[in-house]
């Protein structure tokens, strides 16, 4: 009997090795309800000592995130770079993520006439105001949603106003490459010391730079500490008197910045924080999943490790977890 030939199997392309899974992020604060640890909220947190070195780093603070509304102190630098003149209010409002009090959208009414622009020059999407009392007002009143509400639209006034001063086209001023979004994204790499590592669309339509937290502290620490008149200054003097203007009269940039002298405060969308006191100690931090309930737990401990010693530490951190109409649980800072 003769013998078959020896099949031969086709030569099999190696597999990859499997990628090694990233490492968590560090549990920032965690979610009690009666007793038992319901939810956990993850992030990364960066501590700076006053002369600008590292106290505490929680996490990956070196790679970049997007700081949303903590980035408006340097867009509104960056407005002044420009030649607008703003101070007081206007400048508080132009670094706000304001809360659409009957003042806030009055006064944004008012920049954008004295520069002959309209609500409709605004970029910004119409929105209601977040005050939950203004909100309701202005239901009630049968009125809807406007571009001026918008919680950022101080912002888009100053930059489109900018763009008046300078003579820059103003249909296309949130595109990343209008002369006034290079001078933010220059702007901002000179405040952090970093290259911007990727530009976004922020929720309000105006160009997002990424970068990292530790940038993101050393700019705000920069700022507090920059020569009296410079734009830097201007606008961490401008925010810290006239805190109402940058986050209404119940939050808790407003209430820090009012209770902590020389504070500098800017929160942002997705659980984002930053702050910068007086000496030059800074902080900013992101909740991994954007769980705004966490944000200021862990913003009282921030503090608190800071040396910060205040009444409005409390209020920041009290976070309750409710459950047949009463608290059974809290949210609480765990890193």
């Amino acid at each position: 009997m003769s013998s078959q030939p020896a099949q031969i199997s086709p030569a099999q392309p190696a597999r990859p090795s499997p990628a090694q899974p990233a490492q968590p992020a560090p549990v920032l604060a965690e979610v009690t309800r009666s007793g038992f640890t319901e939810g956990r909220h993850r992030g990364a947190l960066v501590l700076l000592n006053a002369d600008g070195s590292v106290l505490r780093a929680v996490g990956d603070v070196t790679s970049p995130v997007f700081p949303r509304s903590s980035n408006k102190p340097m867009q509104a630098a960056a407005v002044l770079r420009a030649g607008l003149e703003l101070s007081g209010e206007r400048l508080a409002l132009a670094a706000a993520s304001h809360a659409g009090q009957d003042f806030h959208r009055e006064l944004v009414a008012r920049m954008l006439a004295e520069h002959g622009l309209t609500e409709a020059d605004l970029h910004c999407p119409p929105d209601l105001p977040q005050h939950p009392a203004t909100m309701e007002a202005v239901l009630a009143a049968g009125e809807g949603r406007t571009r001026i509400a918008m919680n950022c639209s101080g912002k888009h006034a100053a930059m489109l106003a900018a763009c008046r001063e300078r003579g820059w086209p103003t249909a296309t001023y949130t595109d990343p490459g209008h002369p006034l979004q290079v001078l933010v994204r220059e702007t901002i790499e000179a405040a952090t010391g970093e290259k911007v590592a990727h530009t976004g669309v922020d929720g309000c339509g105006a160009p997002l730079m990424a970068f990292s937290l530790t940038g993101l502290a050393r700019a705000f620490r920069g700022y507090v500490l920059a020569e009296p008149g410079s734009p830097e200054r201007r606008v961490a003097d401008a925010m810290r008197a006239h805190p109402e203007y940058v986050a209404g009269t119940e939050r808790d940039d407003t209430w820090l910045m009012r209770e902590v002298p020389g504070a500098l405060s800017k929160a942002g969308a997705e659980a984002v924080h930053a702050v910068a006191l007086e000496d030059g100690r800074a902080l900013a931090f992101k909740i991994e999943d954007g769980g705004a309930r966490a944000r200021g737990p862990v913003l009282a401990a921030a503090l608190a490790v800071l040396g910060v010693d205040s009444p409005v530490l409390a209020r920041l951190a009290e976070a309750p977890v409710h459950g047949g109409g009463g608290r059974v649980g809290e949210v609480r800072s765990v890193w």
